[in-house]
């Protein structure tokens, strides 16, 4: 009986080590086929050809502040209370027109003074020259000594300096009356009234702001690779983002006219800096917008989309191929149908292509769709557009 349970005992152990390594051996060959099936497979995707295309670009730009060369303020040359406004806000302006009247009640006393002081002048000068005159009539009789002379005539001589005082101090004060009209220092509009009728303000006090915004300009700061596409005189076309054209910031009915949705407005290029002819890595663009639909006012404008009114070709692949928010990473598709993941260089977009200036050469195929699970080395199975 012990030599039959032995037997079965090792019959049972036998079995059981054969059941493992069965399992085992089942285990390794369905790992083996999964990998195989990895590796052999092919996830279909979208690719394109990087090409060179005529090409115009769309930024879009954070913010973009348009200011005028024209706008400063009318100021009161002498103290005085303001005594009424000759116009309005808003409204129309030429240079040397009356903004303000003011009034000073010690100017026309200082005037009436000074005309008092002239008169008791040339009361003295007349005094002095008849005396002036008869001593230098005596002096030719030889009647009156080379002193007595030059004396009369140094009397004469003074009073005439006392009267050209007493003419100039009383000039000096019609000219501070003259200054009680507070004048519009260019043409333009009035954009802002600072002190109200009845306001007592001194000397350099701001009375009004007064600006032409008919022309604005604005400035952006462009790498030398974006510079160089660009001409003087060559037109821009700014879109604005919705409402943000509704903001104000001298409370002018400037941007009324703003009703279209979707409008864009015209740039020119008036200057570069510095010159394309100097090496520069960072040039400053100087642009002027025609504002005479009065759409703008000299303020800060967020959301702003510039597109490029005149087209240049370019290295270009779609936009969808960048695979990260940074526009420099794609996968590139090799001869062997595998993707490879490249860095590249890439530049401004116009909604549909993006310049590439360095990682890819004109040819190379680039994945533009079904990017998700992509990884560095796998293969897949292209079509590539326009190849059909």
């Amino acid at each position: 009986m012990k030599k039959i349970y032995g037997v079965a005992m090792v019959l049972i152990i036998f079995m059981a080590l054969a059941i493992v390594a069965w399992g085992a051996w089942l285990n390794y060959s369905d790992e083996n086929q999964i990998a195989n099936r990895m590796d052999n497979r092919r996830v279909e995707v979208t690719a394109a050809k990087a090409a060179r295309r005529e090409f115009a670009p769309t930024i879009s730009l954070d913010a973009v502040r348009f200011v005028s060369d024209n706008m400063t303020d009318a100021v009161a040359l002498t103290d005085g209370r303001i005594l009424n406004w000759q116009v309005e806000k808003n409204e129309k302006v030429s240079k040397g027109q009356n903004l303000v009247e003011m009034v000073n009640e010690s100017i026309p006393l200082k005037i009436q003074q000074a005309e008092s002081s002239i008169s008791r002048a040339e009361a003295m000068m007349t005094q002095a020259r008849n005396s002036y005159q008869r001593q230098g009539r005596l002096k030719a009789r030889r009647a009156t000594s080379q002193e007595k002379y030059e004396e009369a005539e140094a009397q004469y001589m003074a009073a005439q300096g006392a009267l050209r005082e007493a003419q100039a101090q009383r000039d000096q004060y019609l000219v501070q009356q003259g200054w009680l009209s507070v004048k519009a220092p260019l043409d333009g509009e009035v954009l802002l009234i600072y002190q109200q009728a009845g306001a007592q303000v001194q000397a350099g006090t701001p009375i009004a702001l007064v600006g032409d915004f008919s022309q604005l300009t604005f400035s952006l700061n462009l790498s030398d690779r974006d510079a160089r596409h660009l001409q003087l005189g060559q037109a821009i076309y700014l879109a604005f983002a919705e409402r943000k054209l509704s903001g104000k910031a001298y409370d002018t009915d400037y941007g009324v006219g703003n009703k279209e949705r979707g409008m864009e407005i015209k740039a020119v290029l008036r200057e570069i800096v510095p010159d394309l002819s100097e090496p520069a890595d960072i040039r400053r663009t100087v642009w002027a917008v025609d504002n005479r639909a009065r759409l703008l006012e000299p303020m800060l404008y967020t959301g702003v989309t510039m597109r490029t009114g005149q087209s240049y070709e370019a290295l270009t692949v779609p936009l969808a191929a960048m695979i990260d928010k940074a526009h420099d990473k794609v996968f590139v598709l090799d001869a062997e149908g595998i993707i490879h993941l490249r860095t590249v260089k890439a530049g401004a977009d116009d909604k549909k292509y993006i310049e590439i200036y360095d990682g890819l050469v004109e040819g190379d195929t680039v994945i533009v769709g079904n990017l998700d699970g992509l990884e560095d080395g796998m293969k897949v199975d292209a079509e590539v557009e326009g190849e059909n």
